[in-house]
């Protein structure tokens, strides 16, 4: 078996795999270390370079940018609100005026129905006037025919 004298000690077998994995993990420890301690570095000089100042400007620009979006959402509110209330009052008028419109063809029509019925009822009346004087007028010229027969069949003259 290979053996490894180190320090003044043997490692065989088993035991050097140990050391060599104890040194694998010391070495990626440090060089983790040495990586985290470049990266902080790096890091720390990214933010001594930031200019707080124009963080501050930008953030007092955005600022500026929403309160003017409030301000127009806020204009925008009400021109909606005044709106609405002006379809709600055309829409109570119009509904108003509709309503009166249907009241009055209703009553129309009630006066047509009406009249109609009259108007049938009189034409019903004068024709039944009509017929009656007709019948009257024929049951006259029935009998005034009746009796100039009667007179001709009743003239000596006409026997011949």
């Amino acid at each position: 078996m290979a053996e490894i004298e180190f320090a003044g000690m043997t490692f065989k077998g088993g035991k050097m795999f140990v050391v060599l994995t104890a040194l694998s993990t010391l070495g990626g420890a440090l060089w983790g270390g040495f990586e985290f301690y470049k990266d902080y570095m790096d890091m720390k000089e990214i933010v001594q370079n930031i200019d707080v100042g124009e963080i501050e400007a930008r953030n007092n620009e955005i600022q500026i940018e929403l309160e003017k979006a409030i301000e127009y959402t806020q204009d925008i509110k009400g021109s909606l609100r005044d709106d609405i209330s002006r379809i709600e009052r055309l829409s109570d008028s119009t509904s108003t005026r509709v309503k009166n419109i249907q009241d009055d063809i209703d009553e129309r029509l009630r006066e047509v129905s009406k009249l109609t019925r009259e108007t049938e009822k009189d034409v019903r009346d004068t024709m039944r006037n009509l017929e009656s004087r007709i019948e009257a007028d024929m049951d006259k010229l029935d009998e005034d025919l009746r009796e100039t027969l009667q007179k001709a069949l009743d003239n000596p003259l006409s026997d011949s």
